[in-house]
């Protein structure tokens, strides 16, 4: 009778496990590594390394609820998009893997999460709310009205190490905007290059996009811009921040991966798009925050 309740209780919690990593996949939770990185280093940038366990906890509860509460909206909102694109029709609420009901609730339990860290850090933080939570939700919506999704996305991801900095001082400061500017190009840039391969599907649909508006061969252009815009603030916060040799090492490490990234695709060879615009650029952001972190803390 025992080894049965064991069992059951094995099987049960198995079956939780088992329902918790496809919750998992269909945020893609892997991907958390974009913004975090950038948004633990200007945490770390505000308090000037020394952070009380209080606040770190809560800046991490506020990034996990909105990161992840947008990406379960967005899979929600384009359920009937996805069905009908060869490429996504195979995700979680299409497929009937996950139930709408079920991605709502994960919607509201994240924002609530991401409510509830807001209320517990400081005012401003608080009074910020609404508009993190407008770019939260109406990304979404953006590719049925403007080719400016992928720059919509990027603010909405940039805006994510100005609360964390916001959420350790209370104020909005320079760094923290050339910051979040730097992580909305370089998140728009690679956007863009992942959305070069749907543009057959998204002009069919009706649907706007930067290679829809203006063609694949152009939109890889705009993105390079992108990244080198990024990648200069980055360099012009190394001034403003007066960081070290390990923060300068890492730029141009980083540098040459995105060098790297755009050498992989091209107009007429999109193949590589996913190792381009994901697999490439977590590495980029882990690099960011390793590099940053050996300078805040190793080299003082």
């Amino acid at each position: 009778m025992d080894f049965k309740k064991g069992k059951s209780i094995s099987d049960l919690a198995g079956g939780v496990i088992k329902k918790l990593r496809t919750y998992g996949e269909l945020v893609m939770f892997s991907h958390t590594l974009f913004s975090l990185p950038f948004s633990l280093v200007a945490m770390f940038w505000a308090a000037g390394g020394a952070l009380p366990f209080r606040v770190f906890f809560w800046i991490v509860v506020a990034l996990f609820g909105a990161r992840n509460g947008a990406n379960a909206l967005n899979r929600l909102v384009d359920k009937e998009i996805d069905a009908k694109n060869p490429r996504t029709a195979k995700r979680h609420i299409p497929m009937g893997i996950v139930k709408e009901k079920e991605a709502l609730l994960i919607v509201v339990f994240c924002f609530a999460l991401l409510i509830l860290a807001a209320y517990e850090l400081n005012p401003l933080c608080l009074k910020l709310l609404p508009v993190a939570m407008f770019f939260f939700i109406i990304y979404s919506y953006t590719k049925r009205f403007t080719w400016l999704c992928h720059v919509i996305l990027g603010m909405a991801c940039g805006g994510a190490p100005v609360g964390a900095w916001i959420a350790v001082t209370g104020k909005i400061e320079w760094p923290a905007l050339v910051l979040g500017a730097a992580v909305m190009f370089w998140v728009a840039g690679f956007d863009i290059i992942y959305g070069s391969q749907d543009v057959d599907f998204d002009k069919r649909f009706g649907l706007h996009s930067i290679p829809v508006r203006f063609g694949v061969k152009n939109a890889l252009r705009i993105s390079s811009a992108f990244h080198v815009i990024s990648i200069l603030l980055l360099f012009y916060l190394y001034f403003l921040m007066k960081r070290g040799f390990f923060y300068l090492l890492g730029l141009i490490i980083i540098s040459y991966f995105l060098y790297l990234e755009h050498k992989l695709v091209s107009p007429n060879d999109l193949k590589h798009v996913t190792i381009a615009s994901y697999d490439i650029n977590q590495i980029v952001s882990v690099l960011f925050f390793a590099f940053s972190f050996l300078d805040i803390f190793v080299a003082g």
